[in-house]
């Protein structure tokens, strides 16, 4: 799976992505992560990447010319790629978007930045993508969520593949509690049908302490679940 990020702060992406298993995936191959500096892309000696409104207004707008020309030059050494927007007013992102991201086999994500970008990007992009009802101070942020979310479910990324498919979410519930080692910690026990034996008995009661924990939790996902039989 290949992935761009368009940004203009580059070094943003150093660390976080040379930690943990998304330096894995890369080292084997799996995802192949390029990282291009908007700012390369300008026409000006001071490299700028916004203007002033349109029509009034605070703040500043991500210039058209650039993002443009940088989208046209990754799909042409790169191959043609599903391009997201990161952007406070898409549509927020979720567990199943991140599953349908990855089956994409080349995704582009421009970082947004400001006040927003020239809305005549929709017409250069696929989606625009939130990753949730309030503000950070840019679309780099909102591209490490979308890249960790979705890489998730490519093949050999995550070494336990039920890791991934018994998860929070996956069938419109939270994840059922887990316990390890102690048994017993400051009088706190691990419930005693864990360590029944009892397999059935023990996927009976995930189940129903998934519902309980969403019920408590977040109850508006029950009105949303997708119920599976058994």
């Amino acid at each position: 799976m290949k992935i761009d990020i368009l940004t203009i702060f580059p070094d943003y992406f150093s660390s976080p992505l040379n930690q943990s298993l998304v330096a894995k995936a890369i080292d084997k191959g799996i995802i192949d992560i390029k990282i291009w500096n908007i700012r390369d892309f300008t026409r000006d000696k001071h490299k700028t990447v916004d203007d002033v409104p349109y029509g009034g207004g605070s703040g500043m707008i991500m210039k058209i010319e650039p993002l443009v020309e940088c989208l046209e030059e990754i799909e042409h050494h790169r191959g043609r790629g599903f391009k997201i927007l990161l952007t406070p007013a898409g549509k927020v992102f979720n567990y199943e978007m991140a599953k349908e991201l990855s089956n994409y086999d080349h995704v582009i994500l421009i970082c947004g930045r400001y006040e927003g970008v020239d809305a005549r990007i929709e017409h250069f992009i696929d989606r625009e993508i939130s990753i949730g009802d309030y503000i950070t101070m840019g679309g780099e942020v909102a591209a490490l969520v979308v890249i960790e979310s979705s890489i998730r479910f490519v093949k050999g990324v995550v070494g336990k593949e039920e890791s991934v498919i018994f998860e929070s979410f996956c069938d419109g519930l939270l994840e059922y509690p887990q316990y390890t080692r102690p048994y017993d910690f400051r009088g706190y026990k691990v419930p005693d049908i864990l360590t029944s034996g009892d397999h059935k008995k023990i996927l009976d009661w995930r189940k129903e302490q998934a519902i309980l924990k969403t019920k408590r939790v977040r109850p508006e996902l029950l009105g949303k679940r997708k119920f599976l039989k058994d």
